[in-house]
């Protein structure tokens, strides 16, 4: 992964603190406490990121019939306090710079039905407690990133910061933008989903039917739909792809999915615990010592008996 992406483009904001809040459509919301303060760094020098996002979809997994448990929740507030919002609203359509069209055009996705949706009623689906000024000039969309005349020092920092991105790039990380709970309940469950189907499928390669292993195929293939950006430029060295990840949910699938295939350190499902985790050899099959040796106990126990 290191080499593939030697150039990247792939900062994100998060803030000191995130708040539940219930909107008036009936959906709970995350978003960041009013007086918190973003800071930008790069996912991509996050070591523990996958291995989190997957532990907290298979956290999800386990609550399919109690979503609003309070351990789920609490597991994606300490994720989204660490890393921030995912960044739906530059995810899910087909291109980041919808924001200069009338209508969002929406490639199939877990969270919306509709193949095109007005620019605005888009919008207010990240925004239902207030939304940004946006006006146009010269046929291009500007941000008034002062809100309405009152001068904001962090989201002029982050304007300045994001400045050659996608405004949804930008928009997504406002202190205003906000995100469904339910809609990240559903993406931290698609990443575990992905990796499990991976898990079985090799665990149980030689047991099972063909039914079930293209079963496990089509849930490994149905990850993800979309990429990131790139393009190529001219350094000193040698032409260089750079590439852009313009929000935090495309970095994690990418890194996730690179991870998967990584020969040297695979990700794996704990074999005692069923946490995922980076192994440090190809064989393994504990996350540590003492789920070995917890293993090792309980299955001397279940002989004995």
């Amino acid at each position: 992964m290191k080499y593939i992406f030697q150039r990247t483009k792939a900062g994100w904001a998060r803030y000191s603190a995130y708040v539940y809040r219930q909107g008036k459509d009936g959906n709970l919301y995350i978003m960041p406490e009013k007086k918190a303060q973003p800071s930008v760094y790069d996912p991509l020098k996050e070591k523990t990121l996958v291995v989190e996002a997957l532990n907290v979809g298979r956290l999800a997994m386990g609550k399919l019939k109690n979503e609003n448990s309070e351990v789920l929740k609490k597991a994606i507030m300490q994720f989204v306090s660490k890393y921030g919002l995912l960044g739906f609203m530059p995810a899910i359509p087909i291109t980041p710079d919808f924001i200069d069209y009338d209508a969002v055009y929406l490639p199939k996705n877990h969270f919306i039905k509709k193949e095109v949706m007005n620019t605005q009623d888009f919008l207010s689906l990240f925004f239902p407690f207030g939304k940004p000024e946006i006006y146009k000039e010269n046929g291009e969309s500007r941000l008034d990133v002062t809100y309405k005349g009152q001068f904001d020092k962090k989201v002029m920092a982050l304007a300045m910061t994001f400045a050659s991105e996608p405004m949804s790039q930008l928009m997504s990380i406002l202190p205003i933008y906000a995100e469904r709970y339910d809609w990240l309940v559903t993406q931290f469950r698609d990443w575990a989903f992905m990796l499990v189907s991976a898990h079985l499928y090799y665990q149980n390669k030689d047991n099972i039917d063909e039914f079930t292993r293209d079963l496990y195929r089509q849930g490994v293939s149905a990850f993800g739909n979309k990429a990131p950006t790139y393009h190529v430029k001219l350094y000193d060295d040698k032409p260089t792809i750079v590439w852009s990840f313009y929000s935090l949910l495309f970095t994690v699938q990418t890194m996730i999915a690179m991870a998967m295939a990584d020969e040297t350190k695979p990700l794996r499902i704990c074999k005692n615990c069923t946490q995922a985790f980076e192994a440090n050899r190809n064989n393994s099959v504990f996350c540590c010592h003492d789920c070995k040796n917890q293993y090792n106990v309980n299955k001397s126990r279940d002989k004995k008996s």
